[in-house]
């Protein structure tokens, strides 16, 4: 039974091992940045060629309304069925309201009947951010834009295809620009 245990114990370190390298290879040319916010750790990917927009707390303030600014800067969430771009058909861009980074495209977009605009995909995985979240308890995949670091949404694994993914995303957080 010991000789049992012991080739176990092998085995695990070795893949502990071989998972240590990949992920290593995988965080190649990405900063990585570990904050606490409500007691929780958080792991942000930041890709190292996209450049960081940061302000103080009263620069987003002047910039922001009040609920953008409570979306954005504190992670809040907007009331299901407010936003006006629940129901923005057109065709375009959606951005980020912070910094205007391209976030969605808007044939990605599709009606989820969550109250929040949902996508199935970013127009470029590179500009976003996803993280752990516990605020209701358990386990979430936050969404950040990664150039100003604004809180977005949050990505669920029920959407359509192809992606099979729902970016659930509060309209404050985002201003649509129609294709011209």
């Amino acid at each position: 039974m010991n000789k049992l245990i012991a080739i176990l114990f092998v085995i695990s370190l070795a893949s502990c091992k071989s998972n240590s390298q990949k992920v290593n290879e995988i965080e190649t040319n990405k900063k990585v940045e570990v904050s606490q916010s409500g007691g929780e750790e958080t792991i942000q990917k930041r890709e190292s060629n996209m450049p960081e927009i940061r302000k103080s707390d009263e620069e987003w303030k002047k910039q922001l309304s009040d609920k953008e600014y409570y979306v954005l800067r504190e992670e809040g969430t907007e009331r299901p069925f407010t936003s006006d771009l629940l129901g923005e058909k057109r065709e375009g861009t959606f951005v980020c309201k912070a910094c205007q980074l391209p976030l969605f495209a808007s044939d990605t977009k599709y009606k989820s009947g969550t109250g929040w605009p949902s996508f199935y995909e970013p127009i470029d995985q590179k500009h976003i951010t996803e993280n752990t979240d516990h605020h209701l308890g358990y386990a979430r995949t936050e969404v950040e834009c990664v150039r100003c670091a604004g809180h977005l949404g949050h990505v669920f694994n029920d959407g359509p295809q192809p992606t099979g993914l729902r970016y659930c995303i509060n309209g404050v957080s985002l201003a649509f620009e129609p294709k011209e």
